[in-house]
């Protein structure tokens, strides 16, 4: 099994129709900056723009305000000692990009796949390899993985990072909770993840899997 693309996604994020897809995020992150609600502005925009539903998903997890916008910024780090990572967000767009799948290019700068967990998480052939080049890209320096204990099968991706934490004697902890959000929201460490609840409310965050996509060879990238 893959996270790769949905079948019809080189039909709706082709390169021809990134131009339109932009000017929709342009219009909708304009209304979310004048106070429309979510819903509100996606109708608006998605039936302007005649948008299916799976491209309004996209559209919603690339947009944001401009105030959004600049203290995500505000709040974003180049440099850790560690991180307190959101597992589950991080990975899965990292498993997207290896797999070929679509990663989307947020307003914020955030890297974000089109993955739904809906209560179950799919081990995946890349989920391995995903960890391996978080691992390496951290270079040793301590981490503490939080996955969502409610969710299928992330007890056995606890034990994949684990047993790849020992095996590179990588100073990492996994652990498993009811609902990381609130943990990373009010963590005093630096957090990783492209949750915009988690990034407007911590304090500070790491663009971790946009680093780690940005150096493989070739990536879906949409916008």
């Amino acid at each position: 099994m893959h996270r790769g693309p949905h079948p019809e996604d080189p039909q709706l994020f082709h390169a021809q129709g990134a131009a339109d897809f932009a000017t929709a995020l342009e219009d909708y992150s304009w209304l979310l900056s004048r106070g429309y609600s979510r819903p509100a502005g996606l109708t608006l925009v998605g039936d302007r723009f005649q948008l299916t539903q799976r491209q309004r998903v996209a559209l919603g997890r690339c947009a944001c305000s401009q105030e959004a916008q600049q203290e995500r910024r505000r709040k974003q780090v180049h440099h850790f000692e560690s991180l307190h990572i959101d597992g589950l967000n991080a990975l899965t767009t990292v498993e997207a990009a290896l797999a070929g799948g679509v990663v989307l290019r947020g307003k914020d700068g955030c890297y974000r796949d089109m993955a739904s967990f809906h209560g179950n998480y799919r081990m995946v052939e890349e989920a391995p390899r995903a960890a391996q080049l978080i691992g390496i890209h951290l270079q040793g320096r301590p981490a503490h993985w939080l996955l969502d204990r409610p969710v299928s099968n992330t007890g056995r991706l606890a034990a994949l990072l684990r047993d790849l934490a020992a095996e590179r004697n990588w100073p990492w902890t996994v652990e498993l909770v009811a609902d990381p959000d609130p943990l990373l929201k009010t963590s005093s460490e630096v957090v990783a993840t492209s949750d915009s609840a988690i990034l407007d409310g911590c304090t500070r965050w790491y663009n971790l899997a946009r680093a780690v996509v940005e150096g493989l060879p070739e990536v879906w990238l949409f916008p």
